[in-house]
């Protein structure tokens, strides 16, 4: 049976820094999820079709990868696909607490799926969403620091193409 990690998140957008926590999990897993969440509580910039198409443009180089999405519970969702474990990203300290909560959490709910840490890169260890989307709206330089369509659906997004 393959290794099979579930990544999920809002991913909205997916950045540069989720690229390489992805690019780092293939050496670990054999496939992986990247499921983007439906959350009716989160406001989101970008639609949950969006918000899929930019992550499947963004992976299309990574057969390994597959986008889909989810709603609910996660670990419903990772014992559907036969997921061995969930895959998070941590940035820093003030990561740690909330993750290390989701995860026992996960772990009472389905003790078989396994919830796996890695850090982000240095590269990418001040980049979030929402910084990015805040730098973004203010006219910031964003480049190179998302995927290209994600660049241009933002500028796009912000009336600045």
């Amino acid at each position: 049976m393959p290794d099979i990690a579930v990544y999920p998140g809002s991913f909205d957008p997916i950045t540069n820094g989720h690229l390489d926590l992805i690019q780092r999990a293939l050496k670990i897993f054999d496939r992986i999820i990247v499921a983007v969440a439906t959350n009716a509580f989160k406001k989101s910039l970008f639609t949950i079709e969006e918000r899929m198409e930019m992550c499947r443009v963004s992976l299309a180089e990574f057969p390994q990868v597959s986008v889909d999405t989810f709603e609910g519970l996660l670990v419903k969702y990772a014992r559907r696909q036969n997921v061995r474990a969930i895959l998070r990203g941590l940035r820093a300290v003030t990561d740690f607490e909330y993750e290390f909560q989701l995860a026992m959490m996960n772990r009472r709910l389905e003790p078989e799926i396994e919830t796996v840490f890695l850090m982000t890169g240095l590269r990418w260890v001040f980049l979030s969403s929402s910084i990015l989307k805040e730098a973004a709206v203010h006219g910031g330089d964003i480049e190179g620091m998302v995927p290209e369509i994600v660049f241009h659906r933002l500028r796009a997004k912000f009336g600045l193409e």
